[in-house]
């Protein structure tokens, strides 16, 4: 086991890996920026270095600042996180060439993984499905036409080093193909530095269902069941839930099983996501995440499984914590990302929290680094906190989570809050009936005004 762990982030999930690193006994260090200086991670961890000014480029991005801290206060291991460097492969080879340890995947299969195309060369060929679209790049207009033909329009163009939603534009119909590949060129370009883009059939209706995995780099890997995280706006996730009141028992381990053979064949190491979009019984792989979701907790409350801890033990060259066979599922789960916004327009709402009082009672968790008194800085992700609520069926989740949020105060910055008390109280998510546009649709008919 590792002697001493580095947390390379800040926030929420600086503050879980924390945890997991005490409940195995092992001393923590926390880095930060001049900004960070009174986070509850900082306060908590057994030893703290400031790497620089508030600029996520300055310090968390500071690599040589990283290293530093590492030899300063001799830890053997970086667990980091989500978000910043924890899918740069570049970084998981500067610290074994510094002889510490990265809890996460091996570099080649994050780099794999990172470019959008080879991840899905990749996946076909380990047996996954994959959505219908080019092979690879498209190198001119005069290609993307004649596969913008083969497998009909609409059609998506995504940027091969993208995420978020950056880089990714739909054309509708033919007459829209060069204006969407102009667009995502530019913002491919600007956003990553890579204008090479790529074309999959754009689908109607789909949810956005993802499996975890964890493997422990020996050839053998398990599935911890789907969460459904369809609830999004411009691409980013605001709800998230297991399971997937669209799949059925069969549906997901058979889809499971897919996911952790190719797991098991690739001989990857830790925690990942599969991520799929799901339409009329098929699934059509659209990416994978080599690192922990901020959605993780959903699956630790049907599973008992703590990822965080698994993610230390096999990084250390552990055993996985159970065979499939023996893994059990538990009732629902549904998250809830709280940020600090305004609920109508997303403006970001940084400042100081006057009031903070988060909710409790049986199945009911937050993952939070927010305090009263705390001062949300301007510089980063937005995200407050997370609710994660948990029950014996679906029914009573949702019940639990309706009287979390009331419960929940956050007062002194906007938040989501009310977003979230709108949407628990509405038909279609009661019924489980949505799809990754419904958000944005609710959104653009006026539902947080009815």
């Amino acid at each position: 086991m590792f002697d001493k762990i580095l947390i390379a982030n800040r926030g929420e999930i600086a503050l879980r890996v924390l945890r997991a690193c005490k409940e195995l006994g092992i001393p923590s260090v926390a880095v930060h920026s001049t900004a960070d200086a009174d986070a509850m991670h900082v306060r908590l961890a057994d030893e703290s270095v400031c790497i620089g000014p508030p600029p996520a480029r300055d310090s968390y991005l500071n690599v040589p600042a990283l290293l530093a801290a590492c030899e300063i206060t001799g830890a053997d291991a970086v667990h980091p996180g989500y978000g910043f460097l924890s899918e740069n492969a570049r970084f998981a080879e500067i610290l074994a060439e510094h002889g510490i340890g990265f809890i996460g995947p091996k570099a080649e299969h994050i780099r794999l993984m990172g470019d959008k195309i080879e991840a899905k060369r990749t996946a076909k060929k380990l047996g996954i499905p994959v959505v219908p679209g080019s092979e690879g790049g498209v190198t001119s207009d005069v290609e993307a036409f004649k596969i913008g033909r083969e497998i009909g329009y609409p059609v998506l163009v995504k940027a091969a080093a993208g995420g978020g939603g950056r880089g990714m534009k739909v054309a509708y119909t033919e007459q829209d193909m060069s204006m969407a590949l102009s667009t995502a060129r530019s913002e491919a370009k600007a956003a990553f530095g890579d204008d090479a883009v790529y074309l999959e059939k754009y689908l109607q209706k789909p949810r956005h269902i993802e499996i975890q995995i964890l493997g422990d780099g020996r050839g053998d890997a398990i599935h911890l069941g789907e969460r459904d995280c369809s609830l999004q706006r411009r691409h980013q996730k605001v709800l998230e839930e297991s399971p997937s009141p669209a799949l059925n028992t069969e549906q997901r381990n058979k889809i499971g099983e897919v996911c952790a053979k190719a797991m098991r064949e690739m001989k990857y190491l830790g925690a990942g996501t599969i991520e799929f979009l799901y339409e009329d019984g098929e699934f059509y792989f659209i990416e994978m995440n080599t690192r922990i979701q901020v959605e993780h907790p959903v699956t630790e409350m049907i599973t008992d499984i703590d990822l965080v801890l698994e993610q230390i033990r096999v990084a250390a060259g552990g055993d996985l914590p159970c065979k499939q066979e023996d893994l059990n599922f538990y009732g629902h789960a549904i998250e809830c990302r709280v940020n600090a916004e305004n609920p109508f327009n997303f403006r970001p709402s940084p400042g100081k929290i006057l009031h903070y009082h988060p909710p409790g009672g049986l199945g009911v968790r937050v993952d939070s680094a927010a305090y009263q008194g705390y001062t949300i800085p301007p510089y980063y992700d937005s995200m407050v906190g997370k609710l994660i609520v948990h029950g014996k069926t679906r029914q009573e989740c949702l019940m639990r989570l309706k009287r979390a949020l009331d419960e929940f105060v956050i007062d002194g910055v906007e938040t989501t809050l009310p977003l979230f008390r709108t949407l628990v109280r509405n038909q279609d998510i009661i019924d489980g009936n949505y799809s990754i546009h419904w958000l944005e649709q609710f959104l653009a008919q006026g539902g947080m005004e009815s």
